[in-house]
């Protein structure tokens, strides 16, 4: 259970820091956003990455062994890091039309996803 909340958490976490990372860059395509200054969006990004934290760090502390939850140091990040690929390559197809995906961008995520693989395999 505490593996699931772990992963959950983190996807609602990486939803958030996504878009204080990347969604400012659309703020410019609604009427409220188009004169924001840069300070304004550095703002708004450092409160949606409040709510990212909010979520973040009982992730990692649900999922860490070290608090009785069932992944290493390791697992957590490689969990994070592909969570953070999937939200991304989602967010790019809704948000940002313009942008494609090639298949180089898909085989790189592929090879990451491979990696959790790897890192979770007991060999």
């Amino acid at each position: 259970m505490r593996g699931l909340k772990t992963i959950l958490f983190l996807t609602i976490s990486n939803t958030f820091m996504t878009f204080a990372w990347y969604g400012h860059l659309k703020f410019k395509d609604f009427s409220w956003g188009k004169n924001l200054g840069l300070l304004s969006i550095i703002l708004i990004s450092w409160g949606l990455a409040f709510f990212e934290y909010l979520f973040q760090v009982p992730a990692n502390r649900a999922g860490f062994k070290g608090d009785g939850g069932p992944f290493n140091l390791v697992q957590l990040k490689t969990i994070q890091e592909a969570i953070t690929l999937i939200i991304f390559m989602v967010f790019t197809l809704l948000f940002f039309k313009t942008e494609k995906l090639a298949w180089n961008h898909l085989v790189g995520f592929g090879l990451i996803v491979l990696a959790v693989f790897v890192i979770f395999k007991k060999w």
